[in-house]
C-alpha cells in the first residue's frame, strides 16, 4: 500500500512555514499598457548561488491582448491541510491568473517546467459572468474548499462586485460565494480567519470608477470605497460593515494575522481627502485588545468588530512644477499606500508608499502600537531615487506590490500600480523594475540587494505588477494550526 504524503510546500502552521526552504524562482505578472501585445508571466531566478541570479529565466505569453494582468495566485496552499478541507490530495501546481481588464481567467501549470509555465485552461469572461454574475476578477486565494476569486464588477452591470468560487480540480466556475450580501456593493480584496469562520472584505470601486484613472470628482465627492465588511464564512452571509469615515478613501489590501489563534489584521488606506495622508488600520473585536495579544478564543458571540487607525503617513510638500497635473493644485505628494504585507511570523508589516517612493517596515508585535524599524526609497513622483545597482538612473513608479518570503528574510517589490493610474501620477512613463530587499529579522531594518535589479529591457517593454514566489509566500497561504 502506497502511503500518501501532502505537498511538501504545504505547512500546517505558520511556525512550520518559517522553516521552509528559500524560493528558487519568482513569478511576476507583466502587462502591455498599449494592449497591442500579449501580457506575460515572467519567471526570475532568485537563487543567489545561480549564475542567472536576478535575471529573467522564463517567459509565458498569454494568447490574447488587452488582459492587463494584475493579481494572481496559487490553486492550492497550506489551507488544504485544514480539518475541513475535502481535498488533501491537491498540490501547489497551478497559477490562477486573471485579466483585470478583459475578465478572462487563465490556468498555468508550473509542474513539468517551472521556468516556463504552460497554459492549460482559459475561462472566458462570458463564463465568469454567466455562472457567477461577476466581471473584472482581481484577487485569488486558495481556500480549503475551492479557489476564491474577488471581482470588481457585475457580470452584466457595474456591480455589485464580490467573490466567485472555482473548483479545485476542474477549475470550473461554481458560482458566486455570497448567500446574503446585505448592502455590500463595492469590492476589492478579501481574506479570512479560517478557524473563526470569518471572512473580511474591502472596497475600491466599480470598473468605470477605476479603469480610466482616479476620478477627481469621485475622490472629492468621497465616492470610492471606505468600508470593511465582516462575513460569516460558513454561512456566506454579511454580518457587519464598519465605515472608516468617508474621508478615508480606498481601504485596499487586507492582511490578517497568520496565527490562527488570533483574530486581527491590517488594512491599508490609499488616501484621506482631507490632507492627502495615507493610513493603516487594524481590525479586531471591539474592546478586545488584550485577547488580540493573547490569542484568546473569540467568536461571533464575543462582540462586533472594530477598526482602529494605528499608522498615519503624511503627504510630503513639493514644488508644483515638479508634480504631475493631477497633483499640482495640492502642492504635495500623497504617500498613496497601495499595498501592505505581513510577515508569516506576524512581526513585520511592510507598507508601500507608491507616491513618495518609499517602503516602510514596522514592528507590529503589538498591532495597536506599530514601531517603524526601516525605510527604503526608490523612485517616487518627485524623488525619482535611483537603485544602487544603477545609481545614475532616475526611477519612476515606486515600491508598489510587496511580497515576503516565508522565512521573512527577503522582500520583493515591483513598481507598477494599474496602467491608467501609472499614467496619471507618472505621465512621462513609469518604466518597469523589480527590487529585492534583505531583512534583519532580529532587530528590523532593510538593505537593498545590489545584485537583484531586473528592469527596463529585461521585461521587454511590459510593466510589472504582482510577484508570487515558488513554493508560497507570506500573502499566499493561510493556516489552521497554531
Amino acid at each position: 500500500m502506497t502511503r500518501w504524503t501532502p505537498d511538501p510546500t504545504f505547512y500546517a502552521s505558520p511556525r512550520d512555514a518559517l522553516t521552509a526552504p528559500a524560493e528558487q524562482l519568482a513569478y511576476v505578472a507583466a502587462f502591455d499598457r498599449s494592449a497591442t501585445r500579449p501580457d506575460a508571466i515572467v519567471v526570475l531566478d532568485t537563487d543567489p548561488a545561480s549564475d542567472a541570479y536576478g535575471k529573467v529565466v522564463g517567459w509565458t505569453d498569454l494568447p490574447h491582448t488587452g488582459d492587463e494582468l494584475h493579481h494572481f495566485g496559487w490553486n492550492a496552499c497550506s489551507s488544504a491541510l485544514c480539518p475541513t478541507a475535502p481535498h488533501p490530495h491537491v498540490e501547489r501546481r497551478y497559477l490562477i491568473v486573471p485579466g483585470l481588464r478583459s475578465s478572462r481567467l487563465y490556468v498555468l501549470d508550473t509542474k513539468d517546467d517551472p521556468r516556463n509555465p504552460a497554459l492549460v485552461k482559459e475561462i472566458p469572461a462570458e463564463e465568469l459572468a454567466a455562472k457567477a454574475g461577476y466581471s473584472r476578477p482581481h484577487t485569488i486565494h486558495c481556500g480549503p474548499d475551492g479557489i476564491y476569486v474577488s471581482a470588481l464588477g457585475g457580470g452584466s452591470s457595474e456591480g455589485p462586485g464580490g467573490i466567485a468560487v472555482l473548483d479545485h480540480t476542474t477549475f470550473e466556475v461554481r458560482g458566486p460565494w455570497e448567500h446574503d450580501r446585505g448592502d455590500q456593493y463595492l469590492a476589492y480584496d478579501f481574506w479570512w480567519h479560517l478557524t473563526r469562520d470569518v471572512l473580511v472584505s474591502s472596497e475600491w470601486g466599480t470598473p468605470s470608477m477605476i479603469e480610466d484613472g482616479i476620478n477627481p470628482e469621485l475622490l472629492v465627492g468621497r465616492k470610492y470605497g471606505h468600508r470593511i465588511h465582516f462575513w460569516d464564512l460558513a454561512k456566506r452571509t454579511l454580518v457587519q460593515s464598519v465605515d472608516l469615515g468617508d474621508q478615508y478613501q480606498m481601504p485596499l489590501e487586507l492582511r490578517p494575522a497568520h496565527d490562527p489563534r488570533k483574530e486581527y489584521g491590517f488594512v491599508g488606506v490609499v488616501t484621506s481627502v482631507e490632507d492627502l495622508s495615507a493610513s493603516v488600520w487594524v481590525w479586531h473585536r471591539d474592546g478586545a485588545q488584550s485577547s488580540v495579544r493573547s490569542g484568546a478564543a473569540a467568536g461571533w458571540s464575543d462582540g462586533e468588530f472594530a477598526v482602529t487607525k494605528v499608522i498615519d503617513i503624511p503627504a510630503e510638500p513639493a514644488d508644483a512644477a515638479d508634480l504631475p497635473p493631477a497633483l499640482q493644485p495640492f502642492g504635495a505628494v500623497p504617500p498613496l499606500v497601495t499595498d501592505i504585507d505581513l510577515s508569516v511570523d506576524d512581526r513585520f508589516l511592510y507598507v508601500s508608499c507608491w507616491g513618495t517612493g518609499e517602503l516602510k517596515q514596522f514592528d507590529v508585535s503589538d498591532p495597536f502600537h506599530p514601531r517603524e524599524t526601516g525605510s527604503i526609497r526608490l523612485g517616487g513622483v518627485v524623488g525619482r531615487v535611483a537603485h544602487p545597482a544603477s545609481p545614475t538612473g532616475r526611477l519612476a513608479g515606486g515600491p508598489q506590490m510587496v511580497e515576503i518570503s516565508r522565512d521573512g528574510k527577503r522582500v520583493y517589490v515591483t513598481n507598477s500600480l494599474y496602467g491608467s493610474w501609472d499614467d496619471q501620477f507618472y505621465p512621462d512613463g513609469v518604466g518597469a523594475w523589480m527590487a529585492k530587499i534583505d531583512v534583519d529579522t532580529e532587530a528590523g531594518g532593510m538593505t537593498l540587494d545590489e545584485r537583484f535589479f531586473p528592469h527596463g529591457d529585461d521585461f521587454r517593454g511590459l510593466r510589472v505588477h504582482q510577484t508570487r514566489l515558488q513554493g508560497g509566500d507570506a500573502s499566499s497561504d493561510s493556516y489552521c494550526f497554531p
